[in-house]
């Protein structure tokens, strides 16, 4: 929400500045003021995964392969 916030502070000021310069500078922080929108959706819906670690055997299974009730 942080991120958000951020941006849509950066819009707002992108939208003043943009009040006030009258030349084709101004054409900078219009544009800051349409696109912040849709980076600032997109930062606030990105979602870090956690490091995923492969689980470590705690020993081998060993398999016997003489049967159960012979003798040999």
């Amino acid at each position: 929400m942080i991120k958000y916030a951020v941006a849509m502070s950066i819009r707002m000021i992108c939208f003043v500045v943009a009040l006030f310069i009258h030349n084709w500078w101004s054409l900078i922080p219009i544009a800051g003021t349409i696109i912040l929108p849709y980076v600032a959706v997109v930062l606030a819906n990105t979602v870090v995964q956690p490091r995923v670690v492969n689980a470590e055997r705690p020993g081998l299974v060993s398999i016997s392969s003489s049967k159960h009730g012979e003798d040999a």
